[in-house]
């Protein structure tokens, strides 16, 4: 019964070290499906078209990598993404390139034999350590204890012998819920406390899965973490602004705005800038890999981004407006706040008269530079 209950502690356990072309076969998954897979992964990681076959042969070649998944003051929300991934099922894939030796929440096995399995694994070594939830130190840690240790105690133990450490969610990554004000437990991020070994921030509320997909798929294929911001976020994820790839750009553009829920602005799918989004400060790959395989993302559905990705983003209030000025000042975003003070005409007609003088200023350069191009033409120049 122990002998078991201990082999069920790793997922693809009974897979043995079996080729990952029998593997897929025998689940019903294609070789056109497996290489397809790779190549959304490749387009994800904003990778060349022809990396697509290198992901599939490093996947194919790829031995067991050890994985320790930690969880502490969270909701399980990040686990309950990674459990929904699909196109196809991510963890037929990536489960079975993976051995996931400690999971608090899903594994098989329960008390002595659960943690007996994952210092087993630690003593080995050389295995992705991933966190869900943020860290209390208030009070000497005692708001979230696991088998008679605090959380960091937990982590700093199980991080000392891991390749690599990825933080999942906002709570690991930035603190999250547990860190808003006044944070009673003293909640920090993975990054607070782990500076001897390369730490990846996965963030979101939950974690979106493909990115933690393409995060292991990248570490496979090359043998290192992706190229990440100054907040750890990989750039891949996190590397272009939501509000640039926001199909309300348009609306937002044109100032067509949402003015209050279910006016006809927000029947039309007009922006939610002034509802509260959060997209114009936010950096996140939702509006391109989209929730629930694909199919759509909060601002697609009628709410405004919460900017969950940002650090401290439950300070910022869900419907409070932002000031987009402050963070993004780009000249070819209109007008979205009042004028404080009135123009008067003479300001404007000195504005006018600048405008004027530059216009000939421009005027009479063009002017001369085509002289001078008619002028070479004439000599052969």
């Amino acid at each position: 019964m122990t002998e078991q209950r201990a082999s069920a502690t790793s997922f693809g356990a009974n897979e043995g070290a079996s080729d990952l072309a029998a593997i897929l076969k025998r689940r019903g998954i294609s070789r056109r499906e497996f290489l397809r897979f790779c190549a959304v992964i490749g387009g994800t990681l904003a990778l060349p078209a022809g990396f697509g076959s290198q992901i599939a042969e490093a996947l194919e070649k790829a031995k067991k990598l050890p994985v320790v998944w930690l969880e502490f003051q969270d909701c399980a929300g990040c686990t309950e993404s990674f459990l929904r991934a699909s196109h196809p099922t991510t963890a037929e894939i990536v489960l079975d390139v993976l051995s996931v030796d400690y999971h608090e929440t899903i594994m098989a096995a329960s008390g002595h034999l659960a943690e007996e399995a994952k210092h087993h694994t630690m003593e080995a070594g050389g295995y992705l350590l991933v966190v869900e939830g943020a860290i209390p130190l208030a009070d000497g840690g005692v708001y979230c204890c696991v088998s008679g240790q605090t959380a960091e105690d937990l982590l700093m133990e199980a991080a000392a012998s891991a390749a690599a450490v990825i933080a999942v969610g906002s709570c690991a990554t930035f603190g999250g819920l547990p860190k808003a004000a006044p944070n009673p437990t003293g909640a920090v991020g993975v990054m607070d406390l782990i500076k001897d070994k390369p730490v990846v921030n996965l963030p979101g509320c939950p974690l979106n899965v493909v990115n933690l997909t393409a995060t292991i798929v990248h570490y496979l294929t090359f043998n290192e973490l992706p190229e990440m911001d100054d907040l750890h976020r990989p750039l891949f994820a996190h590397g272009a602004r939501i509000h640039d790839n926001c199909e309300r750009r348009g609306h937002f553009d044109a100032g067509e705005f949402v003015m209050e829920w279910g006016d006809e602005g927000h029947r039309k799918g007009w922006c939610l800038y002034k509802m509260g989004c959060k997209g114009p400060i936010a950096f996140f790959n939702c509006p391109t890999v989209r929730w629930n395989e694909g199919t759509s993302w909060p601002v697609a559905s009628g709410h405004g981004c919460i900017g969950c990705a940002l650090p401290d983003f439950w300070e910022l209030g869900a419907y409070k407006t932002v000031d987009i000025q402050k963070f993004t000042p780009p000249a070819t975003y209109p007008s979205v706040e009042e004028a404080e003070e009135d123009i008067s005409v003479v300001d404007v007609g000195i504005v006018g008269g600048l405008a004027g003088l530059a216009g000939l200023a421009i005027g009479a350069a063009g002017m001369a530079a085509a002289r001078r191009s008619q002028s070479g033409e004439k000599e052969g120049g």
